[in-house]
């Protein structure tokens, strides 16, 4: 980022103490002067968590004018949803970096839109699909005779999309619903408490109806993948059982090559073993997140650098220019 806008990196220091705690100490006079943070949710994401919202405080008590977090992949996505006897985490850590001091936020493919909602402050939500699209139509062969896959029918929209700027078909895979989106999961579907025998109210218990678990359905293609190039879209790649499932069922339909594109690499536990012995040919992720020892792993994993539109977010954001011309080719499903 510094090279790109020409300036240099702030004066900070980050020690973890032998007790665990985390030691921040900006060497530099900050009064008055705009702050960008970098920080992303990289392996040890409470650590990660925890030296931004340090680091904002620090800064914010120093006097900066403006503290900008740039968090490319913001941890806690996914829990933004009420879900049994659980609480909306992505609304917690947004009050929390609020809290600290952040006065604007950039971030890239936010899991669900609405966690922007949850924030107090501008938030930034830049888009990394005309990176993935232009990788697409450069680094593919015969792309043409590709189709945009979508890994179960919540990514539809995005799927849709892709393939309406490329031009191109679409199909949809069904039976990979995610189970943590399910009903069963957010507690609607919950049988009653079973009370005591010695309650005259048991035998009106008898009459309610309890739905039967859920069988997990099978997999199947809702379109044409036979003789063509199956393009997996998503915004992240994180556990990828499922999309080894998937590309066995393409690879069974017919497509002689497939692609996933993603916007964040996570690849947790195993995932590299299990791309590298998978039906998946190529696995292309961007740089929100770091990964540079899952692709020492796995051949497969290819990397788009969005290091450019960060840095221009960055620079229209200080100048206090418009963002618009950031989102030219974006459109609302992304």
């Amino acid at each position: 980022f510094c090279s790109r806008l020409g300036i240099r990196v702030g004066n900070c220091t980050v020690v973890h103490a032998a007790n665990r705690e985390t030691l921040v100490d900006i060497g530099e006079s900050v009064r008055s002067r705009d702050v960008y943070i970098i920080q992303t949710g990289s392996k040890d994401v409470n650590n990660s968590i925890m030296e931004l919202l340090i680091m904002a405080y620090c800064c914010k008590t120093s006097c900066a004018r403006k503290i900008v977090g740039v968090i490319p992949y913001l941890p806690y996505g996914k829990q933004s949803k009420m879900r049994k006897r659980g609480c909306i985490v992505s609304k917690l850590l947004a009050q929390m970096l609020c809290k600290a001091g952040l006065t604007h936020m950039i971030t890239m493919d936010l899991h669900q839109k609405e966690v922007q909602g949850f924030f107090d402050i501008p938030v930034d939500n830049l888009r990394a699909s005309p990176f993935l699209l232009q990788y697409i139509t450069e680094c593919i062969p015969d792309y043409r005779n590709a189709v945009i896959v979508a890994r179960n029918p919540s990514t539809a929209n995005k799927a849709t999309s892709y393939a309406e700027r490329l031009r191109l078909g679409i199909a949809v895979i069904h039976g990979e619903q995610k189970e943590s989106e399910s009903d069963m999961v957010d507690g609607r579907y919950s049988p009653p408490t079973v009370l005591s025998s010695s309650r005259t109210m048991d035998a009106g218990l008898d009459i309610m109806p309890v739905p039967a678990a859920k069988e997990k359905p099978p997999i199947y293609v809702v379109g044409d993948v036979g003789g063509r190039i199956a393009i997996m879209v998503d915004d992240m790649v994180d556990d990828v059982h499922s999309f080894v499932a998937a590309a066995e069922v393409l690879k069974e339909r017919g497509a002689y090559k497939i692609y996933v594109l993603a916007t964040h690499g996570l690849l947790s536990s195993d995932a590299p073993q299990l791309i590298e012995n998978s039906a998946i040919d190529e696995v292309v992720v961007t740089n929100t997140v770091p990964h540079e020892v899952q692709k020492m792993q796995c051949h497969k994993i290819k990397t788009v650098d969005i290091s450019v539109l960060l840095s221009e977010a960055i620079r229209r954001i200080h100048n206090k220019e418009s963002m618009s011309y950031l989102f030219r080719n974006v459109t609302l499903e992304d």
